[in-house]
């Protein structure tokens, strides 16, 4: 259980000078135009990301004002969520998604926005190309019409998912009115164990301060467990704030954070590279930063965990038992009553062993190489079970490549996995890729509501990479450290 180490001070005790700033502060300050009447903020936006879903109405409302698209510059496009993962040749074979890439084709010439379609060679899920390319860097506000935009705070940015008409106020004034967030420090001591991943420890945060928990906060995640973790692990932590109700998450830039974007492509070269680091490191929290709350977990207490309802809150460790009425206070019993029969899991059994018929690997929380390695390392083991149909899903074609050239392909078709190509895929079903009437998935992706993945009565357990491998080799949920 978190343990809650904040504490209130008597106003008489509250010193004088001002309490040194966090990372938000910093950055929020940084970019503020001003202080609006309604108590928001008028927020300058530093990089501006869009895809296909979220922005053709934008566009359109920007063709009716006959405004154009403030700092272009600013503002880089990609296709994800409805491309499709077995053929990428145009037109593509749904009329629908062929409609809505050309649609975003035409917006981004016309505007001269960077486009990073099928042929670039860059091509990927949103918030895996923003920080492979160097786009996304430390002391950045950064917005995108999709909500786990929050994955980018892994690199000390502001970040946060907007709505349509939000992302036609970004094009139009390169600003947002946004309501300044509290902070929340959530520090994660000791180490992992082996088989324990950053995903095992956001649904661990996320099981225990629940998924509204973070609403009017900015979760900065702090503590040796996260400063040991890669950024492509960082970005895992981040990714799923959101599923916590907090619409930032972010980890304070170290020197782990400027290795990796070094030599990236629209990262700052040369001397500049070493000026935006003494800037970059600036920016973190101060020591003894203040927060309006701080809660605490152990690393080495996590286990690999699963969920096994409809909301990612709804989580037990693999070697745990799915939670009966009376185990949960009685304003949780109804949500947990729904869960159990949508997913007609029995109450006081383990999850453990519960059969799946489908496995995917992959979105925009768990599809960057470091993931692929983790999941090929487990299918190296055996065969997927009979009967079990399987997704392995690069987040991007920079990550494709990676893959090819450390032969992971071959690995998944030796073992009987479907290897495809880069795109959100199965964790949204705005594509091909989607579940048939009850099947059960067993999901490296973010979110496992009732339709989520594009059957109205499918079903998802979300976990790592590793243990969905685990699970499509053996048909059920397993402890993928039994297997490793």
């Amino acid at each position: 259980m978190a343990r809650d180490r904040s504490r209130s001070v008597a106003p008489s005790a509250i010193p004088s000078a001002m309490p040194p700033p966090s990372l938000l502060d910093k950055v929020w300050d940084a970019h503020t135009v001003r202080e609006l009447p309604s108590g928001q903020t008028q927020l300058f936006i530093g990089l501006h990301l869009v895809h296909e879903v979220t922005s053709p109405q934008a566009f359109a409302a920007l063709r009716e004002a006959r405004l154009p698209v403030r700092h272009p510059a600013r503002t880089f496009a990609t296709v994800d969520h409805i491309i499709p993962t077995d053929s990428q040749r145009r037109p593509l074979s749904d009329p629908m998604a062929e409609a809505m890439l050309a649609e975003l084709e035409r917006n981004t010439a016309q505007h001269d926005i960077h486009f990073f379609g099928p042929q670039s060679g860059h091509q990927g899920i949103v918030h895996v190309i923003g920080p492979e390319l160097g786009l996304t860097q430390p002391g950045m506000t950064i917005a995108c019409g999709d909500s786990h935009t929050s994955t980018h705070g892994a690199f000390g940015a502001v970040a946060f998912g907007i709505g349509t008409s939000q992302v036609r106020d970004v094009l139009a004034t390169q600003c947002l009115a946004v309501a300044r967030p509290k902070v929340r420090r959530i520090e994660v001591s000791g180490k992992l164990s082996a088989g324990v991943y950053a995903k095992d420890v956001i649904l661990t945060v996320i099981r225990r301060l629940g998924v509204k928990g973070g609403i009017g906060y900015a979760y900065e995640y702090a503590g040796p467990a996260i400063e040991a973790m890669t950024l492509e692990e960082r970005m895992t932590v981040c990714n799923m704030s959101i599923e916590g109700g907090a619409r930032v998450g972010y980890v304070n830039p170290d020197d782990a954070t400027f290795a990796y974007l070094r030599g990236r492509e629209l990262a700052p070269q040369g001397a500049a590279f070493e000026r935006a680091v003494a800037w970059w490191r600036s920016m973190a929290s101060d020591p003894g930063a203040s927060c309006a709350d701080l809660v605490a977990y152990d690393g080495a207490a996590i286990a690999p965990t699963v969920t096994f309802g409809i909301n990612p809150g709804q989580a037990v460790g693999v070697d745990e038992r799915i939670p009966r009425l009376s185990d949960v206070p009685d304003e949780e019993r109804p949500a947990l009553a729904e869960a159990l029969a949508f997913m007609e899991l029995r109450a006081g059994e383990p999850i453990a062993g519960a059969k799946i018929d489908v496995a995917f690997i992959g979105s925009c929380t768990n599809g960057r190489i470091s993931d692929l390695r983790e999941a090929a390392r487990v299918a190296r083991r055996g065969k997927v079970a009979p009967g079990v149909r399987t997704f392995v899903v690069p987040g991007s074609q920079a990550v494709q490549r990676q893959a090819e050239a450390e032969g992971l392909p071959e690995i998944f078709r030796s073992a009987g996995f479907d290897w495809r190509e880069p795109g959100c895929s199965m964790c949204l079903a705005m594509n091909p890729d989607r579940l048939v009437g009850r099947e059960l998935c067993a999901s490296s992706s973010n979110r496992n509501f009732k339709g989520r993945q594009g059957s109205p009565t499918g079903r998802t357990l979300l976990m790592s990479p590793a243990m969905v491998a685990a699970a499509a080799l053996q048909g059920r949920v397993v402890d993928v450290r039994e297997v490793l």
